[in-house]
């Protein structure tokens, strides 16, 4: 079945339909990862996005429901540029097909993905729309497009009640804004009994619960919309409990603190973006996925944290330490999955904090 990929700049791109063919408008935006399609696809932060993944064969190794980062997919829609249709590995329990038919998310392949990523990166990222209808009229549907708002897409995401992974070492209490689970469970292998809240708990039950560390995790959407958890968070930061805070966790804590936040030209999506430690000068590859950072300058210049990394591509902030406080973040992924497992170090840095053994 032919399936048409259409972007708010007019650009169409004609294809194969794989998955649903229900119709989707979506925020596009591109992934450079070579391996971890189903990480991609079960990440909270994809929700309100249809993805492009640049490496071109995509399923050879199939579906293993284990890797999951969640219960379920949250991508809006998958864009390929050949699909694998039968998956060699030994572990492989489904193919990407089925799993987005299971899960009603429509998807494209056959497409040129290395021109589509191009325009992103040089038009910045846009709204697209992945539809089978061949009578589409591109008058209806661009305006369509440039109306299309992701909104808060964090309390889609968040846990529905509180989870408990119970472990011998200090009580974490970690802040589910859309949580990929090898946070939890990165914690939980270094002994550390992690309570996961949703995302609109209040600061007054996380603290009332006596944790030794909070971690904020990552998440999905523009920061700036979430304001009560915001309001929630500068409570946090107000407390002396040590903090970490991942991905949308470390620019909430921004704007908590009085910070600012900015949407990037295009963001960062993949498992191969390389980010400098400011204190030692040592560089890491690193997992990310964002389109928003924090503006380092604001907080510096008001003496509220200074910059802990940046990105060696762009220069673009990748986390802060906080001046008289326990805390620090970073906007990468030191969990990875999928990526690389060079910062995992910062695990042990948090249990140092709460004063426990790495």
């Amino acid at each position: 079945m032919k399936a048409f990929l259409i972007l708010e700049d007019g650009h169409v791109f004609q294809g194969t339909s794989i998955g649903s063919p229900r119709e989707i408008v979506s925020e596009i935006v591109f992934n450079t990862s070579m391996t971890g399609y189903l990480e991609v696809m079960t990440d909270p932060s994809y929700a309100g996005q249809a993805v492009c993944m640049t490496y071109p064969l995509i399923g050879n190794y199939g579906i293993c429901h284990e890797d999951q980062e969640s219960r379920k997919p949250w991508i809006d829609g998958f864009i390929v540029r050949e699909l694998s249709r039968i998956p060699s590995n030994f572990r492989s329990e489904d193919t990407i097909q089925h799993f987005l038919n299971k899960y009603d998310i429509p998807g494209i392949a056959g497409i040129d993905t290395r021109a589509l990523t191009k325009i992103l990166r040089e038009k910045g990222t846009m709204n697209g729309m992945i539809t089978v209808n061949e009578q589409f009229q591109p008058d209806e549907v661009i305006p369509r497009l440039k109306a299309y708002k992701t909104g808060k897409v964090v309390e889609k995401v968040t846990c529905d009640q509180r989870q408990v992974l119970d472990g011998p070492g200090p009580k974490v209490a970690l802040l589910d804004l859309g949580a990929k689970r090898n946070i939890a469970r990165s914690l939980n292998e270094r002994g550390c009994r992690v309570t996961i809240y949703p995302a609109l708990t209040s600061a007054e039950e996380i603290l009332g619960d006596g944790p030794d560390g909070i971690m904020l995790s990552n998440g999905p959407g523009d920061p700036k919309e979430c304001v009560s958890i915001i309001g929630e968070i500068r409570k946090l930061y107000e407390s002396d409990v040590p903090i970490f805070a991942i991905c949308l966790g470390h620019q909430l804590m921004a704007l908590a603190a009085g910070g600012d936040t900015y949407k990037m030209k295009y963001g960062h999506r993949g498992g191969n973006h390389p980010v400098k430690d400011l204190s030692d000068g040592r560089v890491y590859i690193s997992s990310q996925n964002h389109g928003y950072v924090v503006d380092a300058t604001a907080l510096e210049e008001k003496g509220i944290a200074r910059p802990a990394f940046v990105n060696v591509n762009d220069g673009t902030n990748e986390g802060m330490s906080y001046t008289g406080k326990n805390i620090f973040t970073v906007q990468f992924h030191p969990e990875a999955c999928p990526g690389p497992q060079d910062s995992g170090y910062l695990f042990d840095r948090f249990m140092e904090m709460m004063g426990g053994k790495r």
